[in-house]
């Protein structure tokens, strides 16, 4: 043996065991384990009914909530139906035709009904979701300051889009105007053809289609709506016995109005105001009717094409000055085969001169 081994067997020392780098798992013992369960009993026993009250708490809000939003769209929808049969009922009467179509009343129902509808939903979910947050106990404040920076934010980055929006709103409310009406607003013109939240489309005369912006019309002129006036000025030579004059245009106004479909376009008689203008040579009768909206322009037509074949038949001349009598033509005029004059006429003229061939000088020999 060597001698450090020796001397510490002498002494009756061990050698220390070297550290060991491995770590051995401590086992959880019973105890540990009922311990633990013991105390999560105790936490859950302590907050149970806490947590079942916000729970309750929160299943109420929501409950109430859902009941509520399908409550109030079954109001609106109710509501919005009601108006369109009360529009419907009056169908065929006098009031029938100062309503909007079919198509128009649908479109206007459909949109009205829309909005409110979310309008609604968004408020009562939305108050619905702060409550549920309240119960437990978040504070709202800064999502409440965060939601109207957001809002402020918003409103000026897209303020036409919402300046459009509220305007289509207030257009539909109000009922300025529907899908079939001819309206003038401003920036373009012609008959609508669909009506939306924030454009409306228009068709032109030429049967181009205008997209215009709710928010950019400031004035409409409704063109369909209530009723329309067909004027006509006959404009007859001064000479001409007013008496018969308006005895030929009664004969026409009668037998149009008892025609299809004049009758119905007619929303009244047709009436001589008087004279509109007298000049030394004619005089302007002026015809009006009241008709159907949109239907004036095609009842001004009709009354010019039947004045005129009356005033033919009538021998009643339509603007100019004298008639010339049947039968007879007009004197030759006397200049009409007698050409102009000409300088070229006269051969001592310088025009006659200028034209006159050069002659020949002869070379002498």
């Amino acid at each position: 043996m060597s001698l450090p081994v020796l001397l510490a067997l002498a002494t009756g020392s061990t050698p220390s065991p070297s550290p060991s780098t491995s770590t051995v798992p401590v086992t959880p013992t019973l105890q540990d384990a009922q311990e633990s369960a013991t105390n999560a009993a105790s936490w859950v026993e302590e907050n149970w009914s806490t947590w079942l009250a916000i729970g309750l708490r929160v299943l109420l809000i929501l409950v109430i909530a859902a009941a509520l939003r399908v409550f109030v769209r079954r109001a609106i929808t109710k509501l919005i139906d009601r108006m369109s049969r009360t529009a419907e009922a009056v169908d065929g009467t006098a009031l029938g035709g100062l309503l909007v179509n079919v198509e128009r009343r649908r479109q206007r129902s459909q949109a009205i009904g829309s909005v409110l509808r979310s309008v609604a939903s968004f408020l009562i979910m939305g108050t619905a979701a702060l409550m549920v947050l309240g119960t437990f106990e978040i504070n709202l404040a800064p999502l409440l300051a965060s939601a109207g920076v957001a809002g402020v934010a918003i409103g000026f980055g897209a303020r036409n889009l919402v300046t459009d929006f509220l305007s289509g709103v207030f257009m539909i409310l109000e009922d300025q105007y529907g899908v079939g009406d001819t309206i003038d607003a401003g920036v373009a013109s012609g008959e609508v053809i669909e009506v939306g939240l924030r454009v409306t489309k228009l068709r032109g005369d030429n049967g181009e289609i205008w997209y215009v912006r709710n928010g950019e019309v400031k004035r409409i002129g409704n063109l369909s709506q209530g009723w329309a006036t067909a004027g006509v000025d006959v404009t007859v030579r001064a000479s001409e016995d007013l008496d018969r004059v308006r005895s030929v245009i009664d004969e026409v106004a009668e037998t149009l109005s008892k025609e299809e479909p004049w009758n119905e376009r007619l929303w009244g008689p047709i009436e001589i105001l008087g004279l509109d203008s007298v000049l030394l040579d004619s005089m302007v009768v002026r015809v009006s009717a009241k008709t159907m909206p949109g239907k004036a322009l095609s009842v001004e037509r009709e009354i010019r094409w039947r004045i005129k074949r009356a005033f033919d038949a009538a021998d009643i001349r339509i603007v100019g000055g004298p008639a010339a009598e049947p039968g007879e033509e007009p004197a030759p005029d006397p200049t009409e085969n007698v050409a102009a004059p000409s300088a070229q006429a006269n051969p001592a003229s310088p025009q006659a001169m200028a034209a006159s061939p050069i002659t020949a000088t002869p070379v002498p020999k």
